[in-house]
């Protein structure tokens, strides 16, 4: 029996974690430039991926998302709207751009962009064993990050975050520290260990991940979970919140004592197919650095349901199967709820290849300047580099079987599969450093360059990259009986369940015995035996791991 190992994801940052739930989300409802907080009434100044309700619309309320026809969540109980910039890939050689496919999102399905094409995203709720938790009142509204962020005050970008206990001593714990360290990409490779949730805090380059990173970039976006307890959005979106002193758990700030469950969003972006291509990512805000990444959340949730969901769904599991409350839909009714786009954006080009961001958006970077749409993308002046940090542990990735809305009875967990060895990369000179052990120290790790210039010998050399340990290659359009995943300890198993016929032939065997007087002699009668085709069987249960 062969399992997918996905690896570890933010449970592991906190042990103060009693419960959680993630909320999957298996279709986009929209792709626009709509955002009702930021731009009320008219057109958003940028894209969004949205999720969530049909209700969505340019200047949608409360009870307009509580009134949408459907979700693409799989529970049919939260109308909230989760909305996050897209990512594009920027051509060298035309300028043009192009969006990337965004798949398996939030943690649910890391290799769903192997099976099918979907558009994915999941939103995981903490519940940590906290004072004062707290549903999200109805009508909650906030953002987290800055979209307009496009610098680094905090930290070392070349060194993974020190240790929590550390924080205070190197004045890490200020809100603008905390919001800075609240957004992650994730370099993703699923033959090898898995990078830490938050590790990395900047968008890398397409030479690096092409280099390190062969199932794509997962973006990463943690909330602020201390509420003023009054204010159901302020002027900002985020003066009414704040993050706790550890980020996703620990002590809240003055003024800020309700704590609300921990919330945050993942997104993967299939980068696989950009491969060989000359270019850069952008977000659809124009940051080709990550530093404005941002996420907006709308609370659609019938507030006294969710508290319900908080006081009595209390199981570890993150799997929405185990919370009796929730009424689950299949992932192909959830990626069938499509909003109403408004007729001013309906003929507006999304996809690409495009001249310019939609909306006109221009590229802006740290140091003031701009580039526009058929720019042939520059090097930025400093671009920041973060080795692949393998780590040891994972999370489990519960996820439900598509056939039916019913929760099905947990299979009991098998005895976990030892991970593939994956040899430590080559150190030819002390200009490529491979990661440290992971009980070192953050000023251990290597800060290898990302693109490297051959004119010039100043810049650190990349370490050297093992070969690449390729999944099993599955066909796309292959049809499963339905898709599950095992918590076996701290890891999640994924299997592809698939439907066999199997042909069974079974042999008849007869005798027939002849009696004859005492004078003659015996001749017994050849046996004769017939070959029958018996019946054949279908086993729902036969299955294959991927």
């Amino acid at each position: 029996m062969k399992f997918l190992t996905v690896g570890q994801t933010a449970i592991l940052m906190a042990a103060g974690v009693d419960a959680f739930f993630r909320m999957e989300c298996q279709g986009r409802v929209g792709l626009a430039r709509i955002d009702p907080m930021i731009s009320p009434g008219e057109p958003s100044l940028h894209l969004h991926s949205i999720h969530g309700s049909s209700g969505f619309s340019m200047d949608a309320t409360y009870d307009d998302l509580r009134d949408g026809d459907c979700t693409s969540c799989r529970v049919l109980q939260d109308k909230s709207a989760y909305w996050h910039p897209s990512m594009y890939f920027q051509d060298t050689d035309t300028g043009e751009f192009e969006l990337v496919e965004q798949v398996g999102g939030m943690l649910a399905c890391p290799l769903c962009h192997i099976l099918e094409h979907v558009t994915d995203v999941a939103v995981r709720y903490y519940q940590y064993h906290l004072p004062n938790l707290v549903a999200f009142p109805a009508g909650f509204r906030m953002v987290a990050g800055d979209t307009k962020q496009r610098s680094w005050t905090t930290w070392n970008l070349t060194q993974p975050d020190p240790p929590a206990n550390e924080w205070d001593a190197l004045g890490l714990k200020t809100q603008q520290s905390l919001r800075e360290r609240s957004m992650g990409f994730n370099c993703l490779n699923y033959a090898g260990q898995a990078e830490p949730t938050l590790y990395r805090h900047f968008l890398p380059t397409q030479q690096f991940i092409q280099a390190n990173c062969p199932n794509g970039i997962r973006t990463e976006i943690n909330f602020p979970s201390c509420w003023n307890g009054v204010d159901l959005d302020s002027e900002d979106h985020r003066s009414h919140v704040a993050y706790p002193d550890e980020l996703n758990n620990g002590k809240c700030p003055e003024g800020f004592d309700k704590h609300l469950p921990n919330m945050l969003f993942e997104v993967v972006w299939n980068t696989k197919p950009l491969e060989g291509r000359n270019g850069r990512f952008v977000m659809s805000n124009g940051d080709a650095e990550g530093f404005g990444y941002h996420g907006d959340y709308f609370m659609g949730w019938d507030e006294g349901f969710l508290q319900q969901v908080i006081d009595t769904c209390t199981s570890d599991s993150g799997n929405i199967l185990d919370c009796p409350l929730f009424e689950i839909v299949t992932e192909q009714k959830a990626r069938e709820c499509k909003m109403k786009v408004p007729q001013i954006l309906a003929s507006e080009d999304c996809e690409g290849p495009l001249k310019s961001l939609p909306g006109g958006v221009p590229i802006i970077f740290g140091d003031g300047h701009e580039e526009y749409g058929g720019d042939v993308p520059q090097e930025p002046t400093f671009v920041p580099s973060l080795a692949p940090k393998p780590v040891t542990g994972s999370t489990a990735y519960v996820y439900p079987a598509q056939s039916t809305q019913q929760a099905a009875p947990v299979i009991p967990s098998p005895a976990p599969v030892p991970e593939p060895s994956i040899p430590e990369p080559e150190v030819p000179s002390s200009s490529a450093v491979a990661p440290a052990p992971e009980s070192s120290s953050g000023d251990l790790f290597a800060a290898a360059a990302v693109a490297p210039s051959s004119s010039s010998s100043s810049e650190p050399a990349p370490p050297v990259i093992t070969p690449e340990v390729k999944p099993p290659v599955l066909v796309e359009n292959k049809s499963y009986y339905s898709t599950q995943t095992l918590t076996v300890g701290n890891k999640v198993s994924i299997i592809y369940w698939e439907e066999e016929t199997v042909f069974v032939t079974e042999y008849l065997d007869e005798t027939t015995t002849v009696t004859v007087t005492a004078e003659a002699t015996p001749v017994p009668a050849p046996a004769a035996r017939r070959r029958r085709h018996v019946h054949r069987h279908a086993r729902g249960l036969s299955h294959r791991h991927r």
